[in-house]
């Protein structure tokens, strides 16, 4: 049994009439008798009794109507309740994001999001970069607000949404920032003092390394953290300098100038490549500058 079948078939029972049924399905007569007499031959029983002109349900076929109307009439509820999927914005979101990027870039996208779409059920994670994108990358998470990583997983798909530049930084009173008032710090003095560092194998640590290479210099950690917030707060006390985000410099760090050092990161959001994003996942992406 198929719709179109099924379709003639009710068609055929409403009207009494294998012609009047064609004509109210935009179809021909010989076309409406071969999809009925598929539908006979597949259920292996006559539904109809054709008396001269007129036709008339068989037993068989009075049974099978109200089963055809209520699978025709199952098939348009299912129709809505699809369609209503592409316009309505609701469900749930699972979304993961860095405490950098959760706290300085999403707060009013998220306000805006909550605001505009308040049947979604959002699901909001604060993880690490690194792992907010492994996690994307065996589905676990639908979509992730993160650093985006070097080089990308080739199982994810990502955008550039903001660019970060870093800056190296330290206290007021940190001895970095006397010998650097002049713009002409090398990146051997910097290395001369020990460094307060995000965690071994992030984005923002490789990133610094990186652009420290051509220097020939190594770099001596006193401490080191996941999160840039502390790392601010530790630089800020004079336990050593660091590479931040310039965003974050305010009256307790100063940015120091090194010649011929440059850093930036990417802030991004990732996908598993492939897969079909949820209206909200979607609508929540429409909203990323």
């Amino acid at each position: 049994m198929d719709v179109p079948s099924l379709k003639a078939f009710v068609s055929v029972a409403d009207y009494q009439s294998f012609s009047l049924a064609a004509e109210s399905l935009f179809i021909t007569q010989p076309a409406i008798s071969k999809r009925v007499a598929a539908l006979e031959e597949d259920l292996g029983v006559a539904l109809f009794d054709r008396l001269g002109r007129r036709v008339q349900l068989t037993e068989a076929g009075e049974k099978l109507l109200v089963s055809a109307r209520r699978i025709l009439n199952d098939i348009v509820v299912s129709r809505e309740e699809v369609h209503s999927l592409s316009t309505t914005v609701s469900g749930k979101l699972k979304l993961a994001t860095s405490h950098h990027v959760g706290i300085h870039r999403l707060p009013p996208i998220l306000k805006a999001f909550t605001q505009a779409h308040p049947d979604v059920e959002l699901d909001l994670l604060f993880m690490d970069s690194e792992l907010a994108c492994e996690g994307t990358a065996r589905g676990d998470i639908e979509l992730a607000v993160v650093t985006l990583p070097e080089p990308l997983q080739t199982t994810l798909q990502a955008r550039l949404v903001w660019n970060d530049p870093l800056g190296i930084v330290c206290a007021k009173e940190h001895p970095l920032a006397i010998q650097g008032n002049d713009g002409r710090l090398s990146a051997e003095q910097l290395t001369q003092f020990k460094a307060v560092l995000p965690a071994r194998g992030t984005v923002t640590r490789n990133i610094l390394l990186r652009a420290l290479e051509p220097f020939d210099v190594a770099v001596e950690t006193s401490l080191d953290t996941n999160y840039l917030e502390t790392i601010k707060m530790m630089v800020s006390v004079g336990l050593g300098w660091s590479a931040l985000p310039v965003s974050m410099l305010d009256n307790d760090i100063v940015q120091l100038h090194v010649k011929g050092l440059s850093m930036q990161r990417k802030l991004g959001y990732v996908h598993l490549k492939g897969k079909t994003l949820s209206r909200a996942a979607i609508a929540f992406r429409e909203m990323l500058p």
